[in-house]
């Protein structure tokens, strides 16, 4: 047999493995199939951790019933997969994320969850030509231009008013003790509440700084009873918010503790224990989900898949992952500037609430609801 004769009787025996190989190939299992990469970016270890599992999960759950009742795009149906990372809620983390993310392809973000790592992700994920959706609420997070950012909530200017506005006319608080954590969330939302406060009527007795990784508070606080404040405002996260409410309580300090959307949350109640109930309110974007038919039956789904309840933002991620399934499917395009142009000129109505965007990525209307805690649980009080 000659050499050619051998090289093509070998080839012949090849293809079959060739073509088992090239099956195996991301997206090529089938001509008809494409995989879409949906990447999600959160606190995954750390304090926050269990924001940035419940962000996930709602993310997942969308995708396993898109996936359970697929849609086509360019005549091929989508299979959605998950590349979730670990961003430790810290910007350096985020960025190296996100450039991450970048490389392997992966056009579609949900996430972060934190401002301060949204803020210096959203470059990479612009300059990469990616879209993406957080919960971010430092107004500076689509301050950029960037045109496939997305806040998926109301901002700091939104939920730091509401909760001033509901302070001095429902609590009728006077006077007011701040402290902020310092990071780009906690500056943030204190900075809009206390620009509220001031206009409707409340005086500021001091702001008082901490940091997200502190656990005692007490001169801080002992600092702020001198002072005969009415209520404090901690624009924080509640892995500090839940120690707090006990050192309030052992000072004697028996004022209400008021915050953002980041202490709405049952972590809340479960790091706090007895300490965290009425004497606990905050400010969450989005209407009272347990009042709209889609937010129970959401409730139910994730309870069901979960084993637990959806904790602050599950629905927001859920509701903006199926948003971009149905803009792809009415673009016909996995193109994320295709995509990004089309959220902008539409609207969803979601389980949450209806999601429309301005020019900066901004909801051009997002509800607030007031929450307290009772039974160691987030209970709504009112929509503004």
């Amino acid at each position: 047999m000659s050499p050619s004769q051998l090289s093509l009787k070998l080839s012949h025996k090849l293809m079959p493995f060739a073509a088992a190989a090239l099956l195996c190939l991301p997206g090529a299992a089938s001509a008809n199939s494409e995989t879409v990469k949906i990447g999600v970016s959160g606190p995954l270890s750390g304090a926050n951790a269990f924001a940035g599992k419940d962000n996930e999960n709602g993310v997942r759950l969308a995708l396993e019933e898109l996936n359970a009742k697929p849609i086509k795009v360019a005549g091929k149906t989508l299979k959605f997969e998950l590349v979730s990372e670990d961003d430790q809620g810290d910007p350096r983390a985020g960025v190296s994320v996100a450039q991450k993310l970048a490389d392997a392809r992966v056009r579609f973000v949900l996430g972060p969850y934190n401002s301060g790592v949204a803020i210096p992700a959203s470059r990479i994920y612009n300059e990469a030509g990616m879209l993406m959706s957080t919960v971010g609420t430092n107004p500076d997070v689509t301050k950029n231009g960037y045109n496939n950012v997305f806040r998926i909530i109301a901002s700091d200017t939104q939920i730091g008013a509401s909760m001033a506005s509901y302070a001095a006319r429902e609590l009728k608080i006077k006077r007011i003790g701040v402290i902020d954590d310092r990071t780009a969330f906690g500056k943030g939302i204190a900075d809009e509440f206390i620009k509220q406060a001031k206009k409707s009527g409340m005086a500021v007795a001091s702001r008082e700084f901490t940091t997200d990784k502190a656990t005692d508070f007490s001169a801080i606080l002992t600092s702020l009873k001198a002072k005969k404040v009415d209520a404090i405002f901690f624009g924080g996260y509640a892995p500090q918010g839940a120690p707090m409410t006990r050192q309030m309580k052992q000072l004697g300090l028996n004022v209400r503790l008021l915050g953002g959307d980041t202490l709405c949350s049952p972590e809340m109640a479960k790091l706090g224990g007895a300490a965290v109930g009425a004497n606990v309110l905050c400010a969450q974007g989005g209407a009272m989900l347990d009042k709209k038919t889609a937010g129970a039956a959401f409730q139910a789904r994730y309870k069901a898949r979960f084993k637990q309840a959806a904790d602050v933002y599950a629905p927001a991620f859920y509701d903006q992952m199926m948003f971009i399934a149905e803009t792809m499917r009415k673009t016909n395009s996995l193109d994320p500037s295709v995509v990004g142009v089309a959220l902008h000129a539409s609207s969803y109505k979601g389980v949450a609430g209806t999601y429309a965007y301005d020019a900066k990525g901004n909801m051009r209307q997002s509800p607030v609801t007031i929450y307290t805690f009772k039974n160691g649980a987030p209970v709504a009080l009112a929509s503004y």
